[in-house]
């Protein structure tokens, strides 16, 4: 009975590899790169999802703030990194696709963290709009004096 499972999981898993699924490639690249080679580092590993899948939605590297510190080691020492490149793609691909978009961003040396997660279709474009309208909202609201705000108000109540 044993085999018979294990035969019939196999099946399964050479199945789920051979259909196409939506994954989401989210890394951090090296911040002290310059602008020029972070859009290459995006640009190189965006090229391999192409050729290995289809692009569903992504974000363009982001200068970010990490909430805690992340260190590497290299060959010259340890390296720790308290902000980022920020990017993601989300894409569809199927297993030996999958497996070498994953490589890919595994030996990028200029990309010190990756994670790849399944996701669907309708989240990455949830994510694109999310980014998008989040770009084009202002940054700080504008400041009000308290003599607008009491006439606001006043003009509220009647």
């Amino acid at each position: 009975m044993a085999k018979k499972d294990a035969e019939m999981n196999e099946e399964l898993m050479l199945e789920d590899s051979a259909s196409p699924r939506v994954y989401e490639l989210g890394f951090h690249i090296d911040p002290e790169l310059p602008q020029e080679e972070v859009k290459k580092v995006y640009q190189g590993i965006r090229s391999i999802i192409a050729g290995n899948g289809a692009i569903v939605a992504e974000g363009e590297p982001e200068q970010i703030r990490l909430a805690y510190t992340v260190s590497r080691q290299e060959h010259a020492g340890r390296r720790d990194f308290d902000s980022a490149q920020f990017a993601w793609i989300a894409y569809e691909a199927a297993g030996e696709g999958h497996a070498a978009i994953v490589d890919a961003a595994r030996t990028e040396s200029r990309i010190f963290r990756h994670l790849d997660i399944l996701t669907t279709k309708d989240a990455a474009r949830h994510a694109a709009e999310v980014r998008e309208m989040r770009e084009k909202a202002p940054e700080k609201p504008e400041e009000v004096s308290d003599t607008e705000l009491d006439a606001a108000l006043e003009s509220a109540a009647v």
